[in-house]
């Protein structure tokens, strides 16, 4: 077959000239009406902004999924294990059954958008286009660098090094590239987000593109995660033995001091910090705990909620987010709440999440504490009740086809005393897997989900949608960024100011550890709290080497029962009271929908057997 060359009509799918041109905040949600010529698209403005506005498609809708990466890590749990995150959390993930694989961080997928990346810097740089506006080139081109940079971090974060391709392949090109070496990727990178902080400077760009900020994050993210101990080769190959020598350059560095790279990584958090405030970092005592809890909803709410009491100010904390997923018909609350509401509940917290938020006081959470054991859910760390529904919570007015079942508006988990006509009853929970309302998608775990599901009491999860937007990076990252490099690099003093000023803000005291492996160990567990759901946690548990501590552990739930105390009794509708009731809450491990357990293969992806086909030269994965 002949090479496809510039002579040719390539037809390819771009979105409406007409809807980019008019509706700008919905960029990202145009659909295409037909087609147009290839060597068209770049002589008019309309229809190139349209192609570039096409890439950002390959973000999909951030880590709103239906099946969110806190399934694959001891954050939560999938309601509906069938659909392939079972056999990741069970290590029998291989070339040929991948499990659960998200089209944001999957290999075709991404080297689809990496190509569009590369149409647009070729187009642009080469002069072959009819665009007359040097700033309207500038901003393009930005933003192909950044999106080509962002792929390239997703793929080298899940798999290691990858091959770098900067050409645009042709049909009788030889398609077998070798993988480049991880410090090669970084490098990549780094460049990519360098270049578009500079085109993109001084630019002022729709709500939902890139920025110059934003693509210094992404240079602050890939730099800690360089950093890591997964990376550096000493740290790596004292944790993971085996590994073939020739794969080593595709999973760290060769040489070089970590030291270095910290302070790299350091730098480049710092550039970030420099650029803006975040939200409420300027406090030099503890928020109260009701401003704590509030602060951090306000956060995760990114500006889009109206309920009572939210500011809509905390979006500041924000540097580059997808907005508009309502526009995608996307019902995240309904993917995720409360089954008595008329909700999936999909990705529940386990308890592994859930005792590992700290008492208000600072101090650690016990079941062996006989007083907290006794009462789990009180005096927690301010962010645990924006972030966990518990049996208890208040939450909002249920359906009211369901019948005034629940005037309380309280999730439901445990089985209750309660009294009918035939006298003592177990009544199972609204909220739980006997529900009358709905008894087949309640949690296995006990919990629910709260924290990126709009509190507005108007919102019915079940049939509405919400507008909160996914926080692809924040500022308050780049912080911990910043600590983290501060605390390997022994600079504690800087360390422990910025932790204290995320502590702060949630309501929480300052740390009490001096040393740097108390500060190390302060820094993790406050950013698995903060940074929860995020897609934070089953990145951070591979790259700091403790996976096989933390992600491979047994899913843990919690069972709630409500007696009767001695003369005290309820009838219908229940509502917790613990006037009434003697509740009882017995924490469980649970291997029954998921037997997790940990393979030190699954610090990285598989490639597929069928890559691997097409591409003779690219090199599995270790244990694969």
């Amino acid at each position: 077959m002949k090479a496809i060359n510039k002579n040719i009509k390539l037809y390819i799918l771009i979105f409406t000239i007409i809807f980019a041109a008019s509706c700008k905040k919905d960029f990202l949600n145009v659909e295409s009406p037909g087609q147009v010529p290839a060597e068209s698209v770049w002589k008019d403005p309309a229809t190139a902004q349209a192609f570039v506005n096409d890439i950002y498609n390959g973000l999909g809708n951030g880590g709103f999924s239906e099946q969110m990466l806190a399934s694959v890590s001891d954050e939560a749990l999938f309601t509906h294990p069938t659909r392939g995150i079972d056999l990741v959390n069970n290590a029998t993930i291989n070339p040929s059954t991948l499990g659960w694989v998200d089209d944001t961080w999957a290999y075709k997928q991404m080297y689809n958008r990496i190509r569009a990346c590369n149409i647009t810097i070729e187009k642009i740089t080469s002069g072959d286009n009819g665009l007359s506006s040097q700033s309207l080139k500038d901003q393009l081109l930005g933003e192909a660098y950044f999106l080509r940079a962002y792929y390239y971090q997703q793929l080298l974060r899940y798999y290691g090094a990858v091959p770098l391709i900067t050409k645009i392949y042709v049909l009788d090109d030889n398609y077998n590239v070798k993988r480049n070496t991880y410090e090669e990727c970084v490098n990549f990178i780094v460049k990519d987000c360098d270049e578009a902080s500079r085109l993109l400077t001084g630019k002022t760009l729709d709500k939902g593109r890139t920025t110059a900020t934003a693509a210094l994050a992404l240079k602050s993210r890939v730099l800690i995660y360089a950093a890591s101990d997964l990376h550096d080769r000493a740290k790596l190959t004292s944790k993971i033995t085996g590994i073939a020598a020739q794969k080593l350059d595709f999973l760290s560095y060769a040489s070089g001091s970590q030291a270095d790279r910290y302070r790299l990584a350091q730098t480049a958090a710092k550039a970030v910090m420099d650029l803006g405030t975040g939200y409420k970092l300027n406090l030099s005592a503890p928020a109260s705990v009701a401003d704590g809890q509030l602060n951090y909803k306000s956060i995760a709410m990114g500006g889009a909620s109206k309920a009572p009491g939210i500011d809509a100010t905390a979006a500041s904390d924000l540097i580059f987010a997808r907005y508009f997923i309502i526009q995608n018909n996307i019902k995240h609350a309904q993917q995720n709440g409360p089954n008595g509401y008329h909700n999936w509940a999909g990705n529940t917290p386990i308890g592994l999440l859930v005792d590992d938020y700290e008492m208000k006081d600072g101090s650690k959470f016990s079941w062996t504490n006989t007083t907290q054991k006794a009462n789990p859910y009180q005096d927690r760390d301010p962010r645990f009740y924006a972030t966990i529904l518990y049996d208890g919570a208040g939450w909002k007015p249920r359906d009211k086809a369901s019948g005034n079942v629940d005037p309380a508006s309280q999730i439901q988990t445990g089985i209750y005393d309660l009294m009918d006509n035939s006298g003592r009853i177990d009544f199972k929970g609204l909220d739980t897997r006997a529900s009358s309302i709905e008894n087949w998608n309640g949690s296995w775990t006990g919990y629910y989900y709260h924290k990126f599901i709009d509190p507005d009491p108007t919102i019915v999860d079940a049939s509405m949608s919400q507008n909160v937007p996914w926080p692809f990076f924040r500022y308050t990252e780049a912080v911990f960024n910043y600590i983290e490099a501060s605390i390997e690099l022994g600079e504690l003093n800087n360390a422990t100011t910025w932790l204290n000023k995320i502590r702060f803000r949630a309501g929480m005291p300052a740390v009490t550890a001096t040393d740097q492996d108390g500060l190390r160990a302060a820094y993790r567990h406050e950013r698995r709290i903060e940074m929860a759901y995020e897609e934070q946690r089953y990145h951070d548990a591979r790259r700091w080497l403790i996976a096989n501590e933390t992600l491979g552990r047994k899913t843990t739930y919690i069972k709630v029962t409500g007696k009767f105390k001695a003369g005290k009794t309820m009838s219908a509708p229940y509502h917790y009271d613990n006037t009434v009731y003697d509740y009882t809450y017995t924490p469980v491990t649970e291997n029954a929908q998921e037997n997790r357990s940990w393979d030190n293969k699954l610090y990285f992806r598989p490639f597929s057997r069928d890559e691997v086909n097409k591409n003779n030269l690219l090199e599995q994965n270790p244990g694969y």
